[in-house]
């Protein structure tokens, strides 16, 4: 199993931070990797939307990595499995209230299976990186103008 959690404080109210986490049309603009994302079924940041998603592969080519949101919590939590792509995990971001403040928690949880198992450590380096990237979501949300 591969396992992969970061967390940091956000100087943005939670609810702030959760609406922009909920709209995944954001990503691109922390997640180093994500291409693009558009909702192809369900309601847009409810339990059940799905997500067509593309990274960038090996070599930069574009990869296609759907997802999923399994659970949404206002203001708490959202669940994501990507349920395209050659690697399938479950991740999710994880809002508390710390003063004015939030403190996020992103992990991501993945089942290497068949050939996957001999990449489980190449993986586990990625998805640490990719958590890691909340320090990114940190300074995009607070370099932003506080909406009212």
């Amino acid at each position: 199993m591969a396992f992969a959690e970061y967390d940091v404080v956000i100087h943005r109210d939670a609810m702030s931070v959760y609406n922009f986490l909920l709209d995944p049309g954001h990503l691109p603009l922390w997640r180093e990797g994500v291409r693009s994302v558009e909702l192809h079924s369900g309601a847009a940041g409810a339990k059940g939307a799905v997500y067509r998603q593309t990274v960038a592969g090996p070599g930069g080519r574009p990869v296609a990595a759907d997802f999923e949101i399994v659970e949404a919590r206002t203001g708490a939590e959202i669940q994501y499995q990507v349920i395209v792509g050659p690697a399938r995990p479950h991740g999710g971001y994880y809002l508390s209230t710390e003063g004015p403040s939030t403190r996020v928690r992103f992990a991501l949880n993945y089942e290497p299976r068949g050939f996957m198992v001999r990449l489980a450590n190449p993986f586990r380096r990625r998805m640490k990186a990719e958590v890691g990237q909340l320090e990114r979501l940190k300074s995009l949300l607070e370099d932003m103008p506080a909406t009212e």
